[in-house]
């Protein structure tokens, strides 16, 4: 059920990417390109399908909000353009091919994730099915995810940590804002687009955090364990960034009980939603069992 939950969605959103992309075609065709070459190589869209599984949660079907649900991946894709940077993580390969840096250039690549972080809110102001009103919802949930109180200031505690030992609490606020943030606004805006109530929201919230430090702390063990083919990227490159791990502040075997905390804490939360948030259990539980 889960794989074709996922596959069903993977494939809508790709349509749906390639759709976007050949409405703005008439962009500057280099720029148009390195944007393309990050936002279609791939990768789990997990994002754009928390959006619409947080509404299917509450009994809506999450695949009206198709289109507004993809804004969340240009979000995402600009991000990792920029961590792959040489002035962040200075990383070659992302998902089994070159960095769109080492392609098109520091100057184009990081035009390139501008215009994807962008055209992202243009996606959520334009969409024909969602009002006004939840619209700014909407935009409100992506902006806070997305900077100083998100991806950007965790970013930030990222690059000041290095070469140093932090301790845990730093570690869970630093990936609570790097990683989880973006998860929070996807499902948070899922519950938001499908109409939830405070009780709902909270728990679909909590469901959203226990889910991001789950991904965190596999990221961590992968990055120890993994194997660079599947991953698609360098393992070892947070031993060689002197980057504090959940792995590296305790052990592989901490890290992974810590993960399996955080998931029975998630599907703790899915409690009063029966049978709709089968997928929102089944995914959590996946998540520290991948490979990639």
């Amino acid at each position: 059920m889960m794989k074709s939950y996922m596959q069903r969605k993977m494939d809508l959103i790709n349509q749906q990417l390639n759709e976007i992309y050949t409405e703005n075609m008439a962009l500057n065709k280099d720029l148009a390109k390195a944007m393309n070459y990050s936002l279609m190589a791939g990768g789990k869209r997990l994002r754009p399908i928390l959006i619409m599984a947080a509404a299917d949660a509450l009994g809506v079907d999450g695949e009206k909000f198709l289109r507004l649900s993809t804004s969340i991946e240009f979000i995402h894709t600009y991000s990792l353009i920029h961590d792959d940077l040489p002035a962040m993580d200075n990383d070659d390969y992302r998902r089994g091919k070159l960095t769109n840096h080492k392609v098109f250039g520091e100057a184009l690549a990081i035009l390139a994730g501008d215009a994807l972080l962008t055209m992202a809110f243009e996606i959520i102001a334009t969409d024909k099915n969602v009002d006004a009103e939840t619209k700014v919802k909407i935009i409100t949930e992506m902006s806070k995810a997305a900077g100083a109180e998100g991806m950007v200031g965790g970013q930030v505690i990222d690059m000041q940590s290095e070469n140093k030992k932090i301790d845990i609490q730093t570690l869970k606020q630093m990936h609570a804002a790097k990683t989880g943030a973006l998860f929070c606004a996807a499902i948070r805006s899922g519950a938001i687009l499908a109409g939830a109530d405070e009780k709902q929201l909270a728990n679909l919230t909590e469901y959203a955090r226990q889910f991001g430090l789950a991904f965190q702390i596999t990221d961590d063990v992968l990055d120890v364990v993994g194997d660079e083919k599947t991953i698609g990227k360098p393992v070892g490159s947070d031993e060689k960034n002197h980057k504090s791990t959940y792995v590296t502040l305790g052990s592989l075997e901490s890290a992974k009980a810590l993960a399996q905390e955080a998931v029975d804490k998630a599907k703790a939360s899915l409690v009063d939603f029966g049978e709709n948030a089968e997928f929102l259990r089944a995914l959590v539980d996946y998540l520290i069992t991948r490979n990639k």
